[in-house]
C-alpha cells in the first residue's frame, strides 16, 4: 500500500518517492504519493515525476479503483517514459490546480451546514462545485449566499481527526451522504472538522482556514426531483 501523504497534508507540492510497480496498462505505483486519487467527487491531481537525470514523467490523474484498499496508481499523459521499479523520482504537484479543489471542496462542506439536509450526489472542479440534497423546496438563493460567504469570512480552523471503521459504524449520524461511502478499508476513517460548525468524515482535501476560500456566489437552484434539489457554488 502506498502511503497517502496528502491525508495528513494537503499542502506538500513535492515529495520524494520510489517506484514500487507499474501496471501493464502502464500505471505507477509509489511507495507514497502527494496525488489526492478520484473519489468522492473530488478529481484525481495532475502534476508530474522528476527523475534523476532532469526528465519527467507528465501524470495526468490518479485512480485508486478499488478504494482506500488498493494502491493509488499515477496515470501518465501519452507518450510518456515509464519508470523503472526501485527509480527515485520527486513528485510534483500541479499546485495551482490543486489548490482551487481545495478551496471549492471546502466551501461544499461549508453549503452542508447552510443546507443541513441529506446529500444526494457532489461533484468538485477546479472554478465551481456542487451538492444535491433530498430537499423538496428550493431555498432563497440570496440567502444562502449571504450564509455561505459568512462562514468564509469567519475564519474557521480546518482539521481532521481519525477514528475507527467501528467507531463511524457506530456513528451513522456523522455521514451526511446518502449514497457515497467514506473512505474506509483501512481501519481507520479520516473526519474533517470546521471550527465547531461541522464534523464529517471525508478523504478529500481542504484548506486549513475557511478564509482561505474566497469570496463565492451562488448559481440557479436546479430542481432535479420532486426532493431533489442542485446547489452550483463559483468562485466570486
Amino acid at each position: 500500500m502506498s502511503a497517502f501523504v496528502f491525508r495528513e497534508d494537503s499542502y506538500a507540492r513535492t515529495l520524494p518517492v520510489t517506484v514500487t510497480a507499474v501496471t501493464p496498462e502502464g500505471g505507477i505505483v509509489l511507495d507514497r504519493t502527494i496525488f489526492y486519487a478520484t473519489s468522492g467527487g473530488q478529481p484525481g491531481d495532475t502534476g508530474r515525476l522528476e527523475r534523476a537525470n532532469g526528465q519527467f514523467i507528465a501524470i495526468a490523474g490518479a485512480v485508486h479503483p478499488d478504494g482506500d484498499k488498493t494502491a493509488i496508481l499515477h496515470l501518465p499523459a501519452t507518450d510518456q517514459p515509464q519508470p523503472e521499479v526501485g527509480e527515485a523520482l520527486t513528485a510534483v504537484l500541479d499546485w495551482e490546480r490543486r489548490h482551487k479543489l481545495m478551496r471549492i471542496h471546502t466551501a461544499l462542506h461549508l453549503l452542508s451546514v447552510v443546507l443541513p439536509y441529506p446529500i444526494t450526489g457532489a461533484s468538485v472542479s477546479e472554478d465551481k462545485g456542487r451538492v444535491d440534497f433530498n430537499l423538496p423546496d428550493s431555498p432563497d438563493p440570496a440567502e444562502v449566499e449571504r450564509q455561505l460567504n459568512a462562514l468564509v469570512e469567519a475564519g474557521h480552523p480546518v482539521s481532521s481527526e481519525w477514528i475507527t471503521d467501528a467507531e463511524l459504524e457506530a456513528n451513522p449520524g456523522l455521514i451526511k451522504s446518502m449514497n457515497v461511502k467514506p473512505p474506509m478499508g483501512q481501519g481507520r476513517v479520516r473526519l474533517v472538522r470546521i471550527g465547531d460548525i461541522d464534523l464529517q468524515p471525508c478523504g478529500g482535501t481542504h484548506v486549513a482556514n475557511t478564509r482561505e476560500i474566497g469570496p463565492l456566489k451562488l448559481g440557479k437552484i436546479e430542481k432535479k426531483g420532486a426532493i431533489n434539489r442542485r446547489v452550483t457554488v463559483f468562485f466570486a
